[in-house]
């Protein structure tokens, strides 16, 4: 019998591949929190848990020209669309060098315009009308450009979401809004949040929603790659709700024993995707004991030399405090 993903159109390398971004993204993840509980990074905002569901659906798209418009924990969908390790430890250590900000924003805040990585801002959902605007500039043009866009359950709530749904939903615009319902906004449970899945949204702005296990990339990957193949088409938008959970605090400054009980953190972490991913591969016969453990070196070797290199990197010189603040014509006339 064909295996699964074969089934969903993904070789053995895509496997592999996602895989090895999945477990990157994870070690990265690990290593930020020791670098902020050392005291050697300010902040931390982590996607431990929602890997699959990240990598799954940057897969699905296409790397080379579709646009993606990633919220704050997306670190599996940057890494997949050519973000490196030393960028986003860069960002972490606020330096100079950083591309999504010269040092000067939150980590979470990726944006590199060679990736076609589109920043995003600190109030949540303000990438979903940018999305958009990128789908209708596509269409407009005439390329068959799809525009990806992520956020959690609890943004799904902001109006910034449902103007920009019903605004692509109207004109039928080649956009993706994927999201990441790890069960938290910040300290309130889903329960409190919505009276129904975030999926059923999608009817009353006209296009097609999927609630769908954001614990399993290859699930994933199919509905990104369906709705990205609609998108193409011509036949408008896509609302994919995948369901994960958040392992970790909402940050490095979040207490979350004060909402939810370790007992629940413990049992989620059975359904942990990077662990089940991993005994996917294996049974598949794509992953060896050996080569897992030359991978995690590998993988241990980028993130120390990242980590390296950014600890050691010049910070911004305090007078390019007011660059990209201000018109520079106007700067030098009042001089």
């Amino acid at each position: 019998m064909e295996s699964k993903h074969k089934q969903a159109g993904l070789t053995d390398q895509d496997v592999i591949g996602m895989y090895e971004i999945m477990l990157l993204t994870r070690r990265l993840d690990e290593r930020m929190w020791l670098l902020n509980r050392s005291g050697k990074i300010p902040f931390v905002v982590s996607g431990q848990g929602q890997e699959a569901a990240q990598v799954g659906a940057a897969y699905a798209l296409n790397r080379k020209e579709d646009y993606i418009l990633p919220y704050y924990r997306d670190y599996g969908v940057v890494l997949a669309f050519g973000m490196t390790v030393r960028d986003l430890m860069l960002s972490a250590f606020a330096k100079a060098e950083d591309p999504n900000s010269g040092g000067r924003q939150l980590p979470g805040h990726f944006g590199q315009r060679k990736n076609r990585i589109v920043t995003g801002s600190s109030p949540v959902t303000t990438q979903v009308p940018h999305a958009v605007g990128i789908a209708l500039a596509a269409k407009m043009d005439r390329k068959p450009i799809v525009s990806f866009v992520t956020f959690g359950e609890g943004s799904s709530n902001q109006g910034d979401f449902h103007e920009g749904a019903n605004f692509a939903g109207v004109h039928k615009l080649p956009v993706i809004f994927m999201c990441e319902n790890n069960q938290y906004a910040i300290s309130v449970p889903l329960n409190k949040q919505i009276a129904a899945r975030v999926s059923d949204r999608a009817a009353g702005y006209g296009m097609p929603g999927y609630t769908i296990d954001g614990n399993d990339p290859i699930e994933v990957y199919k509905c990104v790659k369906e709705a990205a193949d609609r998108a193409r088409r011509g036949e408008g938008p896509t609302l994919i709700e995948t369901l994960t959970y958040r392992l970790t605090p909402h940050t490095s400054d979040d207490d979350d024993r004060s909402y939810r009980t370790a007992e629940e953190v413990e049992s989620a972490k059975k359904e942990d995707p990077l662990h089940s991913f991993r005994l996917y591969v294996k049974e598949a016969g794509l992953l060896s004991d050996e080569r897992e453990e030359q991978l995690e070196k590998e993988i241990a070797a980028v993130i120390n030399d990242a980590t390296e290199y950014a600890e050691e990197a010049p910070f911004a010189n305090p007078e390019s405090v007011l660059q990209f603040v201000y018109a520079e014509e106007e700067r030098e006339a009042e001089k």
